[in-house]
């Protein structure tokens, strides 16, 4: 009788292995690079993937102010928010969004595709966007890595 066992290994909090890596935006679809990130993010392209526990990377993402949309999406695409009083529903166009804060525009991209409870808040702090080149987690040795190689 063969006793081999091949019971399935559950990762633990204590036992995450956190990296840091460093993604540039420049000239890519927003929508292509929202869903790659979520994806890093969530750590689903480790083996010791684990969906109720945070195993994802830290993601540095830079140079947001060249990101692009297809189609006329750049004309059309609306952001809505409530203030939470009557009437209070607002929009800002995709335009206004770049010209304000272009970090706004990937972070709500990258959270719209995350999990939407306790976990997906977590997970949702290992992501760090910045307009420029210039990122302030030189001291981590972020890793560049090339988005188009994730599946």
């Amino acid at each position: 009788m063969n006793n081999t066992s091949y019971k399935t290994v559950s990762q633990r909090k204590e036992d995450v292995n956190k990296e840091w890596l460093l993604v540039d935006a420049s000239d890519m679809i927003l929508g292509r690079l929202a869903a790659k990130v979520a994806f890093l993010l969530r750590g689903k392209p480790k083996p010791s993937f684990t969906p109720h526990i945070d195993g994802g990377d830290h993601v540095v993402v830079i140079n947001a102010d060249k990101i692009k949309l297809s189609g006329l999406k750049a004309e059309q695409k609306t952001y809505i928010h409530h203030t939470g009083y009557p009437g209070g529903q607002r929009e800002t166009s995709f335009e206004d969004m770049m010209k304000k804060d272009s970090r706004r525009v990937i972070e709500k991209a990258v959270k719209g595709m995350l999990p939407r409870n306790t976990l997906g808040r977590e997970i949702y702090r290992s992501l760090h966007v910045y307009s420029g080149a210039e990122h302030t987690h030189q001291g981590q040795n972020p890793k560049a890595i090339n988005l188009n190689d994730i599946k």
